[in-house]
């Protein structure tokens, strides 16, 4: 089997996930790791494995590798994104792109023009359970959507630290259900109406940030999406959606540790969801790696390319601008004008 030798820029959580997996697949072989620290790397099996540095150009430039990952801090990607393509690499970015919608599409430009892949880290396109939802509604079996609805909380809100640089709720976390809304309706988004709160920790407030909302979508076919988010849901990390259409309904719940279910004359028990993102979306991680090596050495197609990570970051600063300004935001008010 062919594989796809691969450096990867950022070594922090999600970069290391993705050298673990590339470590046990069959597509992948890992080549360098780059860093600004590089420390904790020392003695482990990426070391052993992989070339380490402290420089992204010896990724760049090693005529070696055939693709890179992007997995460092998201104010870095536009600038790792343009220097990749240039030179001749396939590209995996985490979400998001960028901060900056018009930056985001000046880099998806050069993407285009140098004509290497570009995938978005959107992982959960890849969970069995999403997936098998998604397939129902394109095989039409509960015919037209109309109404999507997407839970997704958290299980405890993340450190202040992170909160100063993570883009906001919108951008940080609900991007993901942005995308999804996207992956599962089969028609685009045209507004979006917010309303938002801080209800588990005034450290949000202190940033200019919401730590619950309900989100209102509208698409252009008419049919409706409401997401509801939390930064902390005692009970584990709860991740749900459900498609209605006319003929029907799909629905995925949340995954526990087992589907055991315990039933008694007092109550009924089952396990809580699974408590943390990386546990719940183990498979799909693993999954979304390998798709996107397929496409660079068999052609398929990507699942998430980055026009799909640009709508993502729309919907993102919609939804942001609908909390700030109270009002519905439509996307066509987003769209760069042309004279």
């Amino acid at each position: 089997m062919e594989k796809v030798n691969v450096g990867i820029i950022g070594g922090g959580r999600i970069g290391l996930l993705h050298a673990a997996n590339m470590l046990q697949s069959a597509h992948y072989s890992l080549k360098r790791i780059t860093d600004i620290y590089t420390e904790h790397l020392a003695g482990t099996v990426y070391e052993k494995e992989a070339t380490i540095s402290t420089n992204p150009d010896d990724i760049f430039n090693d005529p070696n590798i055939d693709a890179i990952f992007i997995c460092s801090s998201t104010d870095t990607h536009v600038d790792f994104i343009k220097k990749a393509a240039r030179s001749g690499k396939h590209i995996f970015c985490e979400k998001p792109i960028s901060f900056n919608i018009d930056a985001t599409r000046e880099a998806l430009k050069v993407v285009e023009e140098e004509g290497v892949h570009f995938q978005v880290g959107f992982n959960r396109r890849y969970d069995k359970h999403f997936r098998k939802v998604c397939d129902t509604v394109r095989e039409g079996k509960i015919g037209t959507p109309h109404v999507i609805k997407i839970t997704s909380r958290d299980p405890e809100a993340p450190p202040e630290e992170y909160i100063q640089r993570s883009g906001g709720m919108f951008m940080d976390m609900t991007i993901h259900d942005f995308d999804m809304v996207r992956y599962l309706a089969g028609s685009e988004v045209v507004d979006v109406t917010v309303k938002a709160a801080n209800l588990v920790h005034p450290k949000f407030a202190r940033h200019n940030d919401v730590d619950t909302a309900i989100i209102t979508l509208t698409f252009a076919d008419g049919s409706l999406a409401v997401i509801d988010n939390s930064r902390q849901a005692v009970y584990g990390y709860d991740q749900r959606i459900e498609v209605f259409g006319d003929l029907g309904a799909v629905s995925a719940e949340n995954e526990g540790n087992t589907t055991v279910r315990i039933s008694t004359k007092d109550s009924i028990a089952v396990e809580h969801p699974k408590y943390f993102f990386l546990d719940r979306y183990k498979e799909a991680y693993i999954e979304e790696i390998n798709d996107f090596a397929l496409a660079i050495t068999e052609g398929k197609s990507l699942t998430c390319s980055g026009v799909d990570g640009l709508h993502a970051e729309e919907l993102a600063l919609a939804a942001r601008r609908s909390w700030q300004e109270k009002r519905t935001i439509s996307l066509a008010e987003l769209k760069p004008v042309h004279n």
